[in-house]
């Protein structure tokens, strides 16, 4: 936590999604990233930070990144957004779960579309969305440009990209999505990504081994 910005981030079951917390320390508007399951703790964090939850983002529309989200919007009232380009992946939730293994939760269709290149406030934070399609159609990253922070998904990993062989999964898209989109942000840039350890944009730039720039 920062004095412009308070950040949580941790996994989350049934399959170790980083879901993250984004808030304002001055007017304790905050976002809820990908929660993909345990929402009593996603609450209880945002409840012991003070904070009001006005968005659901979601990264893309796999099971394991919205599983909460039903329970998250009941409990705060916030908008559940996404790419209308994972809506058919939204509505295959039961069948997501049944491949998986993972017990059946509904959960209700956003009610907010993002689009690409779009503005909005957390608080006196400014983020963007920006559409990163490859892993899936509709796949999306926020960026927080002022605090150098990219909350990328399943989209890039430390040394790694997500994968492609997954419902409406496309390597040459996410390949783009990569070293046109990301890889054009100051190098610096945190990277929170959907699954294991953080990483920064130069270190990917250098080394990551399926997309260098």
């Amino acid at each position: 936590m920062s004095a412009s910005m308070i950040r949580r981030t941790f996994a989350v079951p049934p399959l170790g999604c980083n879901c993250s917390i984004i808030g304002d320390p001055h007017t304790k508007q905050a976002v809820v990233v990908d929660p993909g399951g345990a929402p009593e703790r996603i609450l209880h964090e945002v409840r012991a930070l003070g904070l009001t939850v006005t968005r659901i983002l979601h990264t893309h529309a796999h099971f394991d990144h919205f599983l909460a989200s039903g329970d998250m919007q009941q409990a705060t009232g916030a908008s559940l957004c996404l790419h209308p380009d994972d809506r058919r992946l939204w509505e295959l939730l039961e069948e997501q779960c049944e491949v998986f293994g993972v017990p059946y939760a509904p959960v209700p269709l956003p009610d907010y579309w993002l689009k690409d290149e779009e503005q909005f406030a957390v608080g006196t934070l400014a983020c963007v969305a920006i559409h990163t399609p490859g892993h899936t159609p509709g796949s999306m990253s926020f960026h927080l440009p002022t605090e150098q922070l990219l909350l990328a998904g399943d989209t890039l990993f430390r040394g790694s990209i997500g994968r492609t062989d997954l419902w409406g999964g496309d390597f040459q898209a996410i390949e783009r999505s990569i070293r046109e989109r990301l890889y054009r942000l100051d190098g610096d840039t945190v990277v929170v990504t959907g699954h294991g350890p953080e990483t920064d944009i130069g270190t990917e730039q250098r080394s990551n081994a399926f997309v260098r720039a």
